[in-house]
């Protein structure tokens, strides 16, 4: 099963619909097939930057357009009705149980108030659900009614994602329109998410020691 099957897949683009049309009646910005798009899209940029596989690249960029079809379950816990969702899609498929469970996995916790970064993947997919701040995600309606999210959305006039090997850093530069939404409104919404995908950052970083320290003990073993 490849990225470009997943997308075309009939049953995949049906959950990725209906959970759009719900979150647009309960006032969500989009999250359509533009920005399950998008999001695989970046996910794969992010990898291939820092010199990660083909095939890791190919299952972030799976995670990445399947990863918000839970919300046509529920809005709250989609991030785990889409893994359970995706587990049966995928089994149907000829993946591999080791690349199905790695696919789930990073759905399951893509979201910042019930998941965590716990793989590359999973990373990859949390920062490019991230950066998707644009100012066509909010839904045509009356401006009195936007809430802080759709604020910080329509403020946006221009954004670029900016990756650094060489600083091993992941920089998105927003222009924002500050008489729409203030800075402060950023940091209320993007703190949480600021602080998830530094955690991954940790993670990665104590794996590198556990395996410097496992080769350490080959070394002296020898």
């Amino acid at each position: 099963m490849t990225y470009k099957e997943i997308r075309k897949n009939k049953e995949i683009n049906a959950y990725i619909k209906k959970g759009n049309d719900n979150l647009g009646i309960l006032g969500y910005t989009d999250h359509s097939q533009v920005h399950c798009t998008l999001v695989a899209e970046r996910a794969a940029l992010i990898l291939s930057k820092f010199g990660y596989s083909e095939h890791e690249i190919e299952l972030a960029k799976i995670a990445g357009y399947m990863h918000d079809i839970g919300n046509c379950i529920n809005r709250k816990h989609h991030a785990e009705y889409g893994a359970l969702l995706a587990n049966e899609l995928l089994k149907q498929t000829d993946m591999s149980l080791d690349d199905r469970v790695t696919v789930v996995s990073a759905i399951a916790n893509h979201d910042e108030s019930t998941g965590g970064a716990v793989d590359i993947i999973s990373a990859a997919l949390i920062i490019a659900d991230k950066t998707d701040v644009r100012r066509d995600r909010v839904r045509e309606k009356d401006k009195a009614q936007y809430d802080i999210h759709d604020r910080v959305n329509y403020a946006v006039e221009a954004s670029a994602l900016k990756i650094s090997t060489e600083k091993k850093q992941i920089a998105l530069n927003l222009q924002i329109d500050e008489s729409i939404c203030t800075m402060y409104d950023y940091f209320d919404i993007f703190l949480g998410r600021m602080q998830m995908c530094r955690q991954r950052r940790k993670v990665q970083i104590q794996k590198k020691i556990l395996k410097q320290k496992a080769k350490q003990r080959k070394q002296i073993k020898k």
